[in-house]
């Protein structure tokens, strides 16, 4: 019978879904287990192969829990709201309902056909006002507790997209998603105060199982620092406060900077002889993001300010005072004291300016470069703290400071309030109203959702403000306090709010009185597993934490932290079309012969595409032609075929290139285990007994560990190794349960087609038995003089004087040896055999 993968997939799909086979249940007897991956977003371009490396790993862990007695929830849903569908249906004239459901609808098709163990009883869109009522109701509680407010910052503009993005959307100066310019400009923003969580954000890793590189990019993103906050007077009779990390080098302080939109410089202004200067040096730092601003290596710019000075607190001497666009209004105090001695900034600025340079810990040439070893410096020229190490400076001159009262202990964080409002219509409305008599005021929660009203036109307005602020029929309401005229925010939220809880909605999703019962919380606590894409490290991960961690402290949650375990996947890249060695032959050489050389053909590819040309793999893009739909691979190969490769294609947790040779390896695999396990031989007890029980332990453990190439590898080993006599039916039981999770709809074939009871992917985990992953015999090599002749099987651990007897049998050995004087024989043991004669005298 021919593997028909297109019948077998379509059938198994269907029953699964049809007998609801992968439906968790609330309050369930077994152990629970939740596994978790990022819900998409739904683009109109579906699913590409980068979705199903995520997505079919934890479906092997899930599907392995359930073989092991668990009660699995592995959820799917759709994180539909954002600027990319808003777009599209602008573009293309659509009601953006339209498209996200039409969307969603081809993304559900797509997950289907990849055969995932999706509980679909459970699907959350974080656009169906079912949904979003309960983003809008913990926003509320968030307003309600005093950590959603409103005020009037710098704020990041994408000039694209027309909208205020997060620190965190800003990536080299461009908008994140569309690549445009990000420029500065004041706006008023709701905010959320996620710093109030900064500690406990860093705190509480400790107590969760999350790959290393996870953790350390959070506890970066947060950058908590410790030092001291410090007073320095000025000729103008003001008080400049700074932060610092190295209050130990307050004598070494020879210049002060300050951001160019502080608030002091407006009230200086009348002092500043060169205010015009100081005036357009702050507009053109307006123009930067803050990524731009503070980037290391750019360009050390500024202006001193000529009418007024500071004083150092420890020196009583007057130092200038430069605004400079390194410096952020919103980091800190907005003021720095600069000591370009120890810091290698500082030290770069003050040569750019002519500044002095003063050593205060002894250990380099601050002449050259700055010293910043904290560890062997020893403090100079600085009165009372001089033959002192930097740490116990550090301790002295806090001290000192908190007792003139002019300083004292501060722990600060690079952390940023979360810019939680947009100015575009697709997504969740904030649920206040603004009142003349009593500010802002929460709708009443009986009243959520609040839904999107219709609006003509999707498009921000000219004044940069969101397209429900036409809508004044829905715009003007009644204040829920005092019953006078209020009017509606017209804001909406960002993409990450649906996004910050929907894993909680999993457990309790058709829940109409809470985002989810006291009871289904609790039964599923924490999720187990949780396999996202670093790219959200400091974006969703951190935002989701912030938000659970709010819902625990006001009683909703009975957890602290959301995620047990996280863990992160490699991209999957493509080949460059614009790589020389990828180029078909007749081009190679077509190039070669029309420039001269290869090595002159390389130089144009490079002259044309840029830099880009001399890579081989590069991420895949529209634009190159190098992306693979998913849809495709599994007409031609199945589903079962993708999913194999998908996890066969390299380390999980690296990059990897896609390949469509080592696709068709996986398909044949598939073949070779549907020959092998189509008729298998009779018989109750593995003949081959102890490769299946050590390749049970080595996919078992290797699926705990990601290793799932390697699990696969294993699996292909044992499938050569049966192939070499046939399989019986044991073998065939075992490996079906052990391959099942990686490929569920061929062994769900194999299994009914042998007559074994139940489904396959409901059958018990194999078990594995440490002392019958050792063979009784080993075959080993026998050789004449170092040349192979032969392979005599021997107990395992025969001793020398066995194998060598073995040897001495074999008939071809005995041949060899006829008129001959056996002089020396040598072993390695369960290896080989090396036999040296001689002839007789």
């Amino acid at each position: 019978m021919k593997y028909d993968f297109t019948a077998i997939e379509k059938k198994w799909q269907e029953r699964w879904e049809r007998e609801k086979c992968y439906a968790a249940v609330n309050g369930s007897e077994k152990p629970k287990y939740y596994a978790l991956v990022e819900f998409p977003y739904p683009s109109g371009d579906g699913l590409h192969v980068g979705h199903p490396r995520p997505y079919t790993a934890l479906d092997i862990v899930a599907r392995k829990r359930r073989m092991q007695g668990y009660n699995v929830l592995f959820p799917m849903g759709f994180d539909a709201f954002g600027l990319p569908t808003e777009n599209y249906a602008i573009k293309n004239h659509m009601h953006l309902h339209d498209v996200t459901k039409k969307n969603i609808a081809r993304f559900t098709s797509q997950l289907k056909m990849l055969g995932y163990s999706f509980d679909w009883d459970r699907v959350v869109d974080t656009t169906d006002p079912d949904y979003y009522k309960w983003t809008q109701w913990i926003f509320l509680q968030l307003f309600k507790n005093g950590l959603a407010y409103k005020t009037s910052m710098p704020v990041n503009w994408c000039t694209s997209c027309k909208c205020v993005l997060a620190n965190e959307e800003v990536v080299n100066g461009v908008c994140e998603r569309c690549g445009s310019e990000v420029i500065r400009r004041e706006k008023s923003q709701w905010m959320l105060a996620i710093t109030k969580y900064a500690q406990r954000l860093i705190d509480d890793l400790d107590g969760v199982d999350f790959i290393e590189r996870v953790k350390i990019q959070q506890k970066n993103w947060i950058g908590r620092s410790t030092g001291a906050e410090v007073d320095f007077d000025t000729t103008a009779g003001d008080k400049m406060r700074i932060f610092t990390t190295r209050p130990d080098t307050l004598f070494g302080a020879t210049y002060m900077v300050m951001s160019p939109e502080h608030a002091l410089l407006k009230k200086w202004a009348p002092l500043l002889k060169n205010i015009d200067e100081v005036e357009a040096y702050a507009a053109a730092a307006a123009k930067k993001s803050d990524f731009e601003r503070t980037e290391l290596a750019k360009e050390k710019t500024g202006v001193c300010l000529d009418g007024v000075r500071a004083v150092n607190p420890v020196t009583g001497g007057e130092i200038p005072i430069f605004i400079s666009d390194y410096v952020l209004a919103t980091y800190g105090t907005g003021c720095i004291m600069a000591v370009p001695g120890h810091d290698d900034r500082d030290w770069d600025f003050a040569k750019v300016f002519g500044l002095p340079i003063i050593e205060v810990v002894k250990g380099g040439n601050v002449e050259e470069a700055a010293f910043t070893d904290c560890e062997t410096g020893i403090m100079v020229n600085s009165g009372f703290l001089n033959g002192l190490s930097v740490e116990d400076a550090k301790v002295k001159i806090i001290q000192w400071l908190k007792d003139k009262g002019i300083g004292e202990p501060k722990v600060n964080f690079k952390l940023r309030d979360w810019v939680f409002s947009r100015q575009r219509y697709w997504g969740e409305p904030i649920p206040l109203v603004w009142c003349d008599k009593c500010g802002w005021v929460p709708v009443d929660e009986s009243e959520l959702p609040l839904r999107l009203p219709d609006v003509e036109s999707y498009e921000t307005t000219d004044d940069g403000e969101s397209p429900l602020s036409a809508m004044t029929e829905w715009v003007n309401t009644i204040c829920p306090h005092c019953g006078g005229p209020a009017r509606r925010e017209t804001d909406t939220m960002p993409q990450w709010a649906g996004s910050s809880w929907y894993f909680l909605r999993y457990m309790d999703p058709h829940n109409h009185d809470a985002l989810a019962s006291p009871e289904a919380l609790k039964y599923w606590g924490q999720v187990d597993w949780y396999n996202g894409g670093m790219e959200h490290t400091t974006l969703h991960l951190l935002y989701s934490r912030f938000w659970h961690k709010f819902l625990y402290d006001i009683g909703v949650v009975p957890y602290s932290e959301p995620y047990a375990k996280r863990t992160s996947h490699g991209m999957i890249l493509g080949m460059n079309p614009h790589n020389f060695d990828n180029l078909p032959e007749e081009e190679r050489n077509a190039l070669v012969a029309q420039y001269g050389s290869e090595k002159a053909a390389r130089k144009y590819l490079v002259e044309k595409y840029g830099e880009m040309a001399n890579q081989q793999i590069v991420k895949m893009s529209k634009s190159l032609g190098n992306v693979v739909n998913p849809t495709d691979v599994v007409d031609t190969y199945g589903a079962d075929t993708l999913r194999l490769y998908i996890m066969f294609i390299g380390d999980f947790e690296k990059a990897a290139p896609w390949s469509d040779t080592a696709v068709k390896g996986c398909k044949r695999f598939l073949d070779k285990v549907w020959n092998l396990c189509e008729a298998p031989k009779p018989g109750d007890r593995p003949a081959h007994e102890a490769s299946l029980h050590r390749t049970v332990k080595k996919v078992g453990d290797d699926i705990e560990e990601m290793k799932f190439n390697t699990a696969i590898a294993a699996m292909m080993t044992l499938v050569n190794e049966l192939g070499e006599g046939g399989a019986n039916r044991a073998e065939v039981n075992v490996l079906l349960r052990l391959l099942s999770p990686f490929a569920p709809h061929i062994c769900e074939e194999l299994w009914e087609m042998n007559g074994f009871e139940g489904l396959c992917s409901m059958q018990p985990w194999p078990e594995y038995d440490e002392s019958k992953m050792v063979e009784s015999e080993k075959q080993i090599a026998v050789q004449v003089g170092g040349k192979l002749k032969t392979t005599v099987v021997v107990p395992t651990d025969a001793t020398d004087e066995q194998m060598v007897a073995a040897a001495l049998a074999d008939e071809k050995i005995k041949h060899i040896g006829e008129g001959m004087e056996l002089v020396r024989s040598i072993v390695v043991k369960n290896k080989l055999v090396n036999l040296i004669f001689k002839p007789k005298a």
